[in-house]
């Protein structure tokens, strides 16, 4: 009994030790950060570039990775993109594998200017999961004005580096994705009660249902189904009346490509898609606060019509009934 107890105590005490584990690199896949930097920089903004990264994410070893114009032919052309090998590459990422935590970005100004004029880092990071990636922060920023497509091949790049070669499907998929949210969110950037957010977290979440309801991508989902769910999640972020039926198709037919690229089976998908709508909403805790009250407002007024509804129409049927029998 006493031996019993003995290593009973061993268990716990190790059990307490793994809960309280902080969010750690993970060393045993990647022994450093990895900086990709773009090609055209000049010395001087290449050797800025690094330190902006490093500084941000509170490193000082990150292996280097020169991206240039047959990276991005590589990652991005497949997907429609046209780019040459002679394309000029100014955006570049650190990337930083950890053991948890999900996907984390974090556009980063250079010397006070955030240059990052199209991808904003919601975007990235739903670009990301659909890649494939899972658990890493990702830290991009720019020494001039540019859409930042360079950084996200670098991502594409860094993983490749350190032996993690990406899905090119996935990758077709997440570049699809990307265009996509950043033209509906362009057209819609005016409107009030619009923001990037709000539809980066309807995708999240839609990811995360999809992954749900297809059993880890066991069982292939419908268009109708993914339509549904699209439409369930466009509610929830109140976009219903901002986003029109043909901006309502695009993220249809982007998730209709996630799942044939085979995203939904990655082991991780479904709890890295909960963990980036958290940080979503978090990141925005107002907005999310503000449109949860308005929805549960809505959907008691709801309640409440249905009720009276009934009632109207049960004392309805009453009067009706009664004007039979005196006929």
């Amino acid at each position: 009994m006493e031996k019993f107890m003995k290593w009973l105590g061993l268990a716990v005490a190790g059990l307490a030790l793994l809960t309280a584990a902080p969010h750690v690199v993970r060393a045993d896949t990647w022994s450093q950060p990895v900086a990709t930097i773009g090609s055209s920089l000049t010395a001087d903004q290449k050797s800025g570039t690094l330190s902006t990264l490093q500084n941000a994410a509170g490193v000082n070893n990150a292996s280097q990775l020169t991206v240039n114009g047959a990276t991005l032919v590589k990652y991005l052309n497949p997907s429609g993109s046209t780019f040459t090998e002679s394309s000029g590459v100014w955006s570049s990422a650190l990337v930083q594998k950890t053991d948890n935590g999900g996907i984390n970005v974090k556009i980063v100004p250079y010397n006070g200017t955030n240059n990052i004029t199209t991808i904003t880092a919601d975007q990235y990071r739903n670009a990301a999961l659909t890649a494939g990636v899972s658990n890493a922060n990702l830290y991009i920023t720019s020494a001039v004005r540019i859409d930042g497509s360079g950084a996200l091949a670098g991502v594409y790049a860094a993983f490749a580096q350190n032996g993690e070669n990406l899905n090119n499907q996935q990758i077709n998929a997440a570049q699809q994705e990307v265009n996509t949210l950043s033209s509906i969110t362009q057209a819609n950037k005016d409107k009030d009660g619009y923001s990037d957010k709000q539809l980066n977290n309807a995708v999240a979440g839609a990811k995360q249902q999809m992954a749900s309801q297809s059993n880890n991508g066991q069982q292939t989902l419908s268009h109708n189904q993914i339509g549904n769910i699209v439409d369930s999640q466009l509610k929830q972020n109140n976009l219903t009346t901002i986003i029109n039926n043909n901006q309502r198709q695009l993220i249809i037919n982007l998730l209709v490509n996630v799942q044939k690229a085979g995203s939904l089976k990655n082991n991780d998908f479904k709890a890295q898609a909960g963990k980036l709508a958290d940080s979503i909403q978090n990141s925005a805790k107002g907005l999310f606060d503000k449109l949860n009250k308005s929805l549960n407002t809505e959907e008691n007024r709801n309640f409440l019509q249905k009720i009276w509804d009934g009632i109207v129409s049960f004392f309805n049927g009453i009067a009706q009934w009664i004007q039979s029998l005196i006929k």
